[in-house]
């Protein structure tokens, strides 16, 4: 084969990728905004608080190794912290579990597959039976899972909590007394300092999540572990002459529920395949 045939069938295969990547680029969804404000500088400076608590893939160390099947039972909520109540079930911690250990290479069997059995498994094993918890364990698909997997929040309290603030209007009573009453330029000083007005507020959380492994076949704990995060959730505003500015946000709580779940599954990637 000369070398301006291999050249062309070459050209020929890159050229062929090339239009593969594009017509899979083409292919994928695209939506609008139909914010009014979009594009606005409102608008870009919310989508950049917002991108940080997109959901951020795992890239898992061991996700090239299939590990031993798994079921994920809902585990407990021992806060009594009522926002996270109001927002969290047990089950709602379950479903982020199924999709990080899904990713991480672990055959996992969907709860919803396996009905009134699981339901029943479940009570067996937190009624502390063990020996009717494994006779559910070798019924059916439930025959296949060497592990038991299940997902605690321990802790959810606000630890810490700081303000600050400015209010213009003494400073501004101030400024119109040392240019004088009557003067035009101690009215237009203490009219432009007094409209100035800043606060800002943080608020720090911390989150706590325990993860149990069961042997399927013992129902023994094989493993636990434990891993806290820090979720801030802030506020700032700004007004002077009339023009105000403000800006809320923080990572939210199902953004760290998910994360504290992708750092147990990174471990038990890591120690339990």
């Amino acid at each position: 084969m000369s070398n301006h045939t291999c050249i062309r069938i070459t050209k020929l295969a890159l050229g062929a990728v090339l239009m593969a990547s594009a017509s899979l680029a083409l292919a994928q969804p695209r939506f609008g905004n139909p914010s009014p404000t979009a594009g606005s500088d409102t608008s870009q400076k919310a989508n950049a608080s917002a991108d940080q608590a997109l959901y951020q893939a795992v890239e898992y160390t061991n996700a090239n190794k299939r590990g031993p099947a798994v079921i994920v039972i809902p585990g407990e909520i021992k806060s009594n912290n009522a926002t996270f109540l109001q927002k969290f079930t047990p089950n709602n911690i379950a479903d982020f579990g199924e999709v990080e250990l899904s990713s991480a290479n672990f055959p996992v069997l969907e709860r919803s597959n396996l009905g009134p059995l699981l339901k029943e498994f479940e009570l067996a094993y937190n009624l502390g039976d063990p020996d009717q918890a494994r006779k559910f364990l070798r019924m059916g698909k439930l025959k296949s899972t060497k592990y038991v997997v299940k997902f605690d929040i321990l802790k959810t309290e606000q630890v810490a909590a700081a303000q600050q603030g400015f209010d213009g209007r003494a400073i501004g009573n101030i400024a119109g007394l040392l240019g004088g009453y009557g003067s035009r330029g101690g009215a237009v000083a203490s009219a432009g300092v007094g409209s100035v007005q800043t606060s800002e507020s943080s608020g720090v959380w911390i989150i706590g999540m325990r993860y149990k492994i069961i042997n399927a076949e013992t129902t023994e704990q094989v493993a636990n572990g434990y891993t806290e995060e820090k979720m801030e959730v802030g506020a700032k505003s700004t007004s002077v002459l009339g023009v105000s500015n403000s800006q809320q946000g923080g990572v939210s709580l199902d953004t760290m529920v998910q994360r504290l779940v992708q750092k147990s599954v990174w471990e038990i990637d890591n120690k339990y395949k």
